[in-house]
């Protein structure tokens, strides 16, 4: 038997790789016989890296401007190919994530982009054709003013001066002047790799969806709503190009600057990961697959990667068990995205050896996953025979 170990992160626990480590010592546990394939997999999101280091790439260093101006360290990916092509890969967490700044009301408003700029112009001085920009854990709502800004394109009030960076500016944007721009982006593929499909402003767009998430307060989310839409509406006499589109609303907005200047396309995160770590291939000769993350709910079942990997399985017939620290969806829920079964680390009552609290399953989320994969497994059995796609193989689950 075949088993493809494919989970996500368990985000304050253990990376993606960590997590297929666990995993797969509890398949072994019960089929110690199988091929077991580890392929950690990401949404285009935080851990994406993680992903593309496995792919090939190679990492590098630039210090950029955090998100409230405090110098860091990031961290992005450059890989070139047999025919001398360069990529790219950058996370917008790593430059601009919530994870280096307090998170408050004020830092909410003034957080900006602009590092996650630098990375790209970093990415353009290496010889880049193609830049990947996962849109994901970042830490401001300015629309990608900072980072558009970084490549050299002017933000001016109605007096000609320039726009102070962060969310609670985009109000005060009168103009924008593209001559400064760096030319090299018109001549790159900008890939914005998005796992949401919020749009840029409104209810569902990124102030009212996902500020609260970086510390801002109802009235901090209609100031920013309000620059957001000014914003757009800037962008649009300067091209004429429509920003406010599904997607447009990841990591605070940054798509809407580089859609108006650039020659950028928003994709699926998960089938960019997908396409990098060779994912597809893999999967054709699965006879089981085994994916999970650290929190299975609603969002989850919007496209990430564990449910985008579920959907893509059951279109090859391939069943596929999920493992998570809790889950907040129903097991019908799951079914209809392709889940053959489900398990959770909180779930006490149904394994002893659950774990006791949630304190407990993020501190030993390892040992936890290796005695719920096991179980699963042995629990499961019979589903999987069922739906597998080569019964002839999956006979070793008798």
């Amino acid at each position: 038997m075949r088993v493809l170990v494919a989970p996500d992160k368990f985000k304050g626990s253990l990376t993606a790789s960590e997590a297929a480590s666990a995993v797969a010592e509890g398949v072994r546990r019960v089929y110690p016989e199988s091929t077991i394939i580890e392929l950690p997999i990401a949404d285009g999101g935080e851990g994406t890296l993680e992903a593309a280091y496995r792919a090939g790439f190679e990492k590098r260093l630039t210090t950029v401007v955090g998100p409230i101006g405090e110098p860091i360290n990031a961290e992005w990916a450059l890989r070139k190919d047999a025919s001398g092509a360069i990529s790219a890969l950058i996370e917008t967490a790593r430059a601009s994530g919530l994870e280096h700044m307090p998170r408050s009301s004020r830092n909410a408003l003034r957080a900006h982009s602009y590092g996650c700029g630098q990375l790209i112009t970093a990415a353009l001085d290496a010889g880049a054709a193609e830049v990947i920009v996962c849109l994901g854990g970042s830490a401001m709502t300015d629309g990608g003013m900072g980072a558009i800004r970084a490549l050299g394109l002017s933000v001016l009030d109605s007096k000609g001066r320039d726009v102070p960076l962060g969310g609670d500016g985009l109000s005060e944007v009168a103009a924008v002047e593209a001559s400064g721009l760096d030319s090299r982006l018109a001549g790159i593929s900008l890939r914005l790799a998005v796992d949401v499909r919020n749009p840029l402003h409104g209810p569902n767009g990124a102030a009212h969806v996902f500020a609260p998430q970086k510390g801002a307060t109802p009235g901090d989310v209609s100031l920013l709503d309000s620059g957001l839409r000014n914003w757009a509406a800037v962008l649009g006499m300067a091209d004429h190009r429509e920003t406010d589109i599904p997607g447009a609303g990841a990591a605070g907005g940054f798509p809407a600057p580089f859609l108006t200047f650039a020659n950028a396309s928003m994709e699926s995160g998960f089938a960019l990961v997908a396409e990098l770590t060779g994912l597809a291939r893999e999967l054709m000769d699965a006879d089981l697959v085994i994916t999970g993350e650290g929190s299975l709910d609603v969002q989850s079942l919007e496209g990430k990667a564990p449910i985008a990997l579920a959907h893509t399985a059951r279109v090859h017939g391939v069943p596929v068990l999920v493992l998570a620290g809790r889950i907040l969806v129903s097991d019908e829920e799951l079914a209809l995205h392709g889940v053959t079964a489900a398990a959770q680390l909180l779930d006490c009552a149904r394994w002893e050896s659950g774990a006791p609290d949630e304190e407990d399953a993020v501190n030993n989320a390892a040992l936890y996953l290796r005695g719920a994969a096991a179980r699963l497994l042995t629990e499961s059995r019979a589903k999987i025979l069922r739906r597998s796609p080569r019964p002839e193989r999956a006979q070793e689950l008798a």
